[in-house]
């Protein structure tokens, strides 16, 4: 019996920086838009959360080895996943924006993001703030998907 399941060879396919790289560049310039005014820490969160979902191990890769070089705990990195659960391991403020990344980036048929969880992060973040934080979900989920769509692998760390 064969299997079903769509497993890729993980052989790279593109590099986008290369063949295209207008796009590339426009992606970094949104990468760096998107980070003003959203504080180090909690960016690379949501940029961890988000590739979590999105099962992109090249970002997972970068933004957990940058989440450290920021100051970021071990127990916060592995703790992620099951953030809503791990009592007051993060703040009221990266509750709403995980909560935030997380019914941002999954958007399937008939899920949205819910008027509760914009409402509870309307009122940990100025409007600026979550504008900026809309801003970097968005970045990092199209970030996910072209390197998960060109089989982007992280390197080997020693």
């Amino acid at each position: 019996m064969t299997s079903t399941l769509n497993v890729p060879t993980h052989q790279p396919r593109i590099r986008m920086d290369k063949v295209s790289p207008e796009v590339y560049e426009a992606m970094m310039a949104l990468s760096i838009a998107s980070a003003k005014d959203v504080e180090p820490s909690l960016a690379e969160l949501i940029k961890i959360r988000a590739s979590q979902l999105n099962h992109c191990a090249f970002c997972l890769d970068m933004h957990t080895h940058d989440a450290r070089k920021q100051g970021e705990t071990e127990q916060r990195i592995y703790l992620l996943n099951a953030w809503a659960e791990a009592g007051d391991i993060y703040t009221e403020r990266e509750k709403a924006a995980l909560a935030l990344t997380e019914e941002a980036t999954v958007l399937s048929a008939g899920e949205h993001v819910s008027d509760a969880t914009y409402a509870r992060a309307a009122a940990e973040f100025t409007e600026r703030e979550l504008g900026q934080i809309i801003g970097m979900i968005l970045t990092i989920n199209a970030w996910n998907r072209i390197a998960v769509t060109t089989r982007n692998a992280p390197p080997r760390r020693a």
